[in-house]
């Protein structure tokens, strides 16, 4: 058994704790994610199926380290040997906090030199080629204690291959896949997002309807690992297909006024294999009407941060305000970090929570 962090954007560590735990894996929730023990078919089936984590690290070793000395000596008493073969490419990135050593490229050069001194020791060779495949160690030092680790996942979990093309304020896929989760849609009823910009909400939607998981189109770093259980990471990505079903899908569309950002998000949700089950139209907000009455509309409408735009956005809060007048009986859930968007809206919302988007701090707001 080993331990594994899945990382996270500030406000959804609770969301990845419960989404490994819906894995069957114990899990508790930190400031910056969510521990869990496991196997490495376990840390590769984190990284296959959670749909907010932004990364599976590996936890190599926790210890303090108030000197360069002390953080060789930490890193140097990792095996390894055990992990590493003698080409991989093992490139050291870093981050310091609150900490007496502060110069991340001091401490990336401490920890490779660390490895490479232990490594040499095994390989008899004072030269290596790192010409292999990539095993990224990360340290990081937060109040004196280094925490060492190894990427497993390679790109960020968000990278989930369907978007080509962010435009101008592209809302993260983990971020967006949190909006889903936290609002309250319940998949028998329709949901609607009135400015769906290129797709990436109605595109989450439709993976968790149709319980696709949203690693299943793409590769992880620890697949290429020596170490790493092959057969049994095609298994769990074979079970994964299989659980996905595309005819859930129902109910879910889109608008928006721009059609240059339908254009995109047609073409995003085709490259989803989702062109056949999501409906977008480009409509003004103003202009919308859906028959059905009990509708979860939900958004991430424009903030108004570029200088100009602010009055643009608060009108769009007045549209917003307006849509779900015209349709009694709807909900609305959207992300906004426009502090007076309730009085623009005409309605205080029954829910907040604080999350971010990108650096942006934001609420989510549901009526």
């Amino acid at each position: 058994m080993h331990t594994w962090l899945a990382t996270a954007a500030f406000g959804l560590e609770g969301l990845v704790k419960q989404e490994l735990q819906a894995l069957g894996l114990d899990a508790k929730a930190e400031n910056g994610g969510a521990r869990f023990e496991g196997t490495l078919e376990d840390a590769f089936k984190a990284n296959l199926h959670l749909r907010t984590a932004d990364r599976v690290l590996w936890v190599l070793k926790e210890e303090k380290a108030a000197t360069f000395e002390a953080l060789f000596q930490v890193v140097s008493s990792i095996p390894w040997e055990d992990i590493l073969p003698r080409n991989a490419r093992f490139p050291v990135s870093g981050h310091c906090a609150r900490s007496q050593l502060m110069s991340i490229s001091d401490c990336q050069a401490i920890t490779k030199k660390a490895i490479v001194e232990r490594l040499k020791k095994k390989y008899d060779t004072k030269w290596f080629s790192e010409d292999g495949e990539e095993y990224a160690v990360q340290i990081t030092l937060h109040a004196d204690i280094a925490r060492v680790t190894l990427n497993t996942s390679g790109e960020a979990l968000n990278r989930r291959g369907y978007r080509t093309w962010n435009g101008e304020a592209p809302l993260r896929e983990t971020l967006a896949a949190a909006m889903v989760m936290l609002s309250p849609w319940r998949m028998d009823t329709p949901l609607h997002d009135p400015c769906c910009g290129t797709g990436t909400l109605l595109i989450e939607a439709a993976m968790i309807q149709s319980r696709k998981a949203p690693g299943l189109n793409r590769g992880f770093a620890m697949e290429k690992w020596q170490m790493s259980p092959k057969a049994s990471m095609q298994a769990l990505r074979s079970e994964a297909q299989a659980q996905f079903d595309p005819s859930r899908i129902a109910g879910i569309s889109g608008s928006d006024k721009d059609p240059g950002a339908i254009a995109l998000c047609r073409k995003h949700i085709k490259q989803a294999g989702f062109e056949r089950y999501i409906q977008v139209e480009e409509k003004d907000l103003r202009e919308l009407s859906i028959p059905q009455q009990k509708i979860q509309f939900l958004t991430n409408p424009p903030y108004g941060e570029r200088l100009g735009d602010k009055k643009i956005a608060e009108k769009v809060y007045r549209d917003l305000g307006e849509l779900v007048r015209r349709h009694p009986g709807s909900r609305i859930s959207l992300i906004t970090a426009h502090h007076g968007f309730e009085r623009f809206f005409g309605k205080k919302a029954q829910k907040k929570r604080r999350l971010y988007n990108g650096r942006l701090e934001c609420e989510f707001l549901t009526y």
